[in-house]
């Protein structure tokens, strides 16, 4: 595969080859390596439904983010490495239990395996929309490679700040790459469509992470959403709770309380954003996180 011999595909841009097996800031080689496949019932209600979502969790990540709830798979590598024909049976086998969706999380490091599947699982019969849920720390051109195989997009907005973008997750520019990306995104598949279940089938949705302590974060972000995207679809979530190196930092070491996410609810509807989700705060998120067995 030509696009993994001076890999460019995120915009770290390490430039390695990982067709002859070298590794890049994402830890990933030519091949691809998966934690878990699942039918998961807890995604946005327009996802999951009531048939849940097709999951595929895919192993390592671009970011490292220190409060990163499913950091086996994303820092510390878990999982097993298959064969793109092997991603393709995965993909007819998730349509076969009645899915949704073919959810791809964390597919970044992975995009033109993906594609090659794609095209594979569709001349066999796949018809299901296809997910593309990643950290939003894209490349425009990754995203232009991957019209017409991606019927919906769902990436997150972390940061508005590069100085907490640099501190919790080893990146640069994150927001002005980001926003750059989902542009895109919003231009390839427009505005959300939904079938008559009330499952989307196309369009876009931004998520974003409230975090403790940084409260003007998620505000400038909603903000910038409002005066950018509009009526676009947004998904509030308030699930953080401290893990990984998080566990024992100064401001973001605990979880959200009542008066930080009421705050963010209050402010959300002075924005006005019309379309979209706000998650409950709960007490018990740690019980959500899957078990990785690949």
């Amino acid at each position: 595969m030509k696009e993994l011999e001076k890999c460019e595909i995120c915009p770290h841009n390490c430039k390695v080859n990982r067709a002859q097996g070298q590794i890049g800031r994402c830890r990933c080689n030519d091949k691809i390596k998966i934690a878990l496949v699942s039918t998961h019932e807890y995604e946005e209600p327009c996802i999951s439904g009531k048939n849940g979502s097709g999951t595929v969790f895919f192993s390592n990540c671009n970011l490292n983010c220190i409060y990163c709830q499913n950091y086996d798979i994303s820092q510390l590598g878990k999982g097993r490495e298959i064969t793109i024909e092997e991603l393709a049976d995965i993909f007819l086998k998730q349509q076969a239990k009645g899915v949704n969706n073919i959810n791809l999380v964390t597919p970044t490091m992975y995009a033109y395996h993906i594609i090659e599947a794609i095209k594979i699982a569709r001349k066999n019969g796949l018809n299901l929309p296809i997910i593309y849920n990643t950290n939003g720390y894209e490349k425009v051109e990754t995203i232009k490679a991957l019209d017409g195989y991606i019927d919906v997009y769902l990436p997150d907005i972390k940061y508005y700040s590069d100085i907490l973008s640099k501190k919790y997750s080893n990146v640069d520019k994150y927001f002005e790459i980001a926003t750059k990306a989902i542009k895109e995104m919003y231009k390839q598949v427009g505005q959300a469509t939904f079938n008559e279940d009330g499952i989307i089938q196309k369009g876009v949705i931004i998520r974003h992470l409230v975090l403790p302590n940084h409260l003007q974060n998620t505000k400038h972000i909603l903000k910038w959403i409002k005066e950018n995207l509009g009526d676009i679809y947004v998904s509030i979530m308030a699930q953080y709770f401290p893990t990984y190196k998080a566990k024992g930092d100064s401001l973001i070491g605990r979880k959200l309380t009542k008066k930080e996410y009421k705050e963010i609810e209050n402010f959300l509807y002075t924005l006005d954003l019309k379309n979209g989700y706000i998650q409950e705060l709960g007490e018990h998120e740690e019980e959500y996180v899957p078990e990785w067995d690949a």
